[in-house]
């Protein structure tokens, strides 16, 4: 006979990006979470669960907190990694595992996101390439004729998805950029880099915006009532690392992202009731069957991670029961955590 496995099964992981804002409309819908009968789910598990880690950050880093979470859950950030891995983060080569692939590890990529810069009164704001309706054949014939402009400085392109180019050259070793997910929605211009290095990225983008300016591709989008691609964004550079497969304990969840970058908060709202319907359901239902969880919510600054809590005192037990008993909830608000993201 075999003797028992002494290997403890890792717990379920459930990573909530856009779990909050700063943002002003954000702020103003959050109070709705506050409402009797709203996410029972996620209030049963804060009122469980307690804070076992909280990853520390701001709204001006490069990359966001989720994506720090999910490194670290790839043992990206170990040992090997910069003292300083923000905007490091090898994204392109995850994306590029997800669109199936393989890109050559001698060389140093990036994720070229093709997309809408509008163009406002003070500033420019960069849509997000999920909503510009961009087709496979579209995106497919843009790249070819942006793909000149790369390889006459001698950089490599390969297609991937409508809303995913990858790009490789050696200037982008070291080079720090800004998440997509943290400039949709804002002016691009002030996620540019003051790196040396992105010095061919900024001549790169304004080449592409007056090629595609007047392109008749652009010309047919426009007459179709559709956002022309006037330029790209670059992200997650780095070499492929070891892995890029999240760990099959860990779930990343994300239905709140969409509307809280499009600040349509009666949407997002609607995103946390069926996330707490769906996920936060499944997370509790996990709990009472003795399985090993964590929760981790993101906001725009820092990731908080919740499990289980010691065994509570005598006194807590005799607490939780009274209220139970005379219907009295806990005091504490289902955002009062959110607030603090």
């Amino acid at each position: 006979m075999h003797p028992p496995s002494s290997v403890v099964a890792a717990p379920r992981h459930w990573v909530l990006p856009f779990a909050a804002s700063l943002s002003e409309p954000c702020q103003h819908a959050l109070p709705h979470l506050n409402k009797d009968g709203q996410l029972p789910n996620l209030r049963r598990l804060l009122g469980t669960l307690g804070v076992s880690q909280r990853l520390e950050g701001d709204e001006y880093a490069l990359s966001m907190p989720h994506e720090r979470v999910l490194a670290a859950e790839m043992g990206w950030l170990g040992a090997a990694a910069p003292a300083n891995a923000d905007g490091l983060l090898p994204w392109a080569a995850w994306w590029a595992a997800q669109d199936g692939l393989t890109l050559d590890p001698a060389l140093c990529w990036g994720l070229l996101s093709p997309g809408h810069w509008l163009m406002g009164r003070d500033h420019l704001t960069l849509l997000d390439p999920a909503t510009l309706g961009l087709s496979d054949d579209e995106s497919r014939a843009l790249l070819e004729i942006v793909r000149p402009l790369f390889e006459e400085d001698s950089w490599t392109l390969q297609w991937g998805a409508a809303q995913r180019w990858y790009a490789a050259h050696p200037s982008l070793e070291g080079l720090p950029t800004a998440s997509l997910d943290r400039v949709i929605g804002r002016n691009p211009d002030l996620w540019l880099t003051d790196h040396p290095q992105a010095r061919m990225v900024r001549r790169l983008q304004s080449e592409v915006q007056m090629l595609l300016y007047t392109h008749p591709l652009n010309e047919a989008r426009e007459a179709a009532g559709l956002a022309t691609v006037n330029s790209f964004w670059l992200s997650g550079c780095g070499r492929p690392p070891a892995t890029t497969t999240l760990p099959a304990s860990v779930h990343c969840v994300n239905e709140l992202r969409a509307p809280l970058l499009a600040d349509d908060m009666p949407l997002w709202l609607e995103a946390w009731q069926q996330v707490d319907a769906t996920v936060l359901k499944d997370a509790c239902a996990a709990l009472d069957a003795g399985e090993a969880v964590k929760l981790t919510l993101c906001g725009d600054r820092h990731a908080v991670t919740l499990m289980p809590a010691a065994a509570p005192s005598l006194g807590a037990r005799l607490t939780r029961t009274l209220r139970q008993l005379t219907g009295r909830p806990d005091t504490a608000r289902v955002t009062d955590l959110l607030e603090t993201l």
